[in-house]
């Protein structure tokens, strides 16, 4: 699969978590860490890291996008809202989250349909393979680089790609 290196994921259309329209543009000229979340998997721990990156670099014109998705093993089983009460009450998140969608299949949602064709350090592209695979946009609104589900959120290659795009 390839993927349209000009066409931005930002200008998909999907859901808020609990309503309405996510509006993935008002993104636009900002780095975004775009991250398939599960709340009932063994790497629920990186929402902690997460919000790290969150708090550290909003200011400078960064978001985590959390992107709930129960296609491995059913580890996202909640509604919009058990999934937002988990997030905040076990694990403070602030940033935001998207409706719950598929990232594989024939229902893949368009958003993921952009971002799959990116490869990571390792050369893998194509289907997501866990919960907490990771994906940066940058400024520009192409993606910039792809990280495994086990890339820890202060890891320091990820560190660095963040600090990269923001400039």
């Amino acid at each position: 699969m390839t993927a349209d290196t000009n066409a931005s994921p930002l200008d998909i259309e999907i859901g808020a978590l609990q309503g309405g329209s996510a509006d993935l543009s008002q993104y636009a000229g900002k780095a975004v860490l775009v991250v398939n979340v599960a709340s009932k998997c063994g790497l629920t721990p990186q929402y902690t890291g997460l919000e790290k990156l969150q708090e550290q670099y909003a200011e400078r014109g960064f978001t985590v996008l959390g992107v709930p998705c129960n296609q491995f093993l059913g580890q996202e089983p909640g509604s919009a809202e058990e999934i937002a009460e988990f997030c905040s009450a076990t694990y403070g998140v602030t940033f935001p989250l998207t409706e719950k969608v598929e990232v594989n299949g024939e229902a893949r949602h368009p958003l993921y349909e952009r971002l799959v064709g990116f490869a990571d350090a390792e050369g893998h592209s194509g289907d997501i393979r866990w919960n907490f695979e990771k994906f940066l946009i940058g400024r520009d609104g192409k993606v910039v680089a792809r990280f495994s589900p086990q890339t820890e959120p202060e890891a320091a290659e990820l560190v660095a790609a963040v600090e990269g795009a923001l400039g």
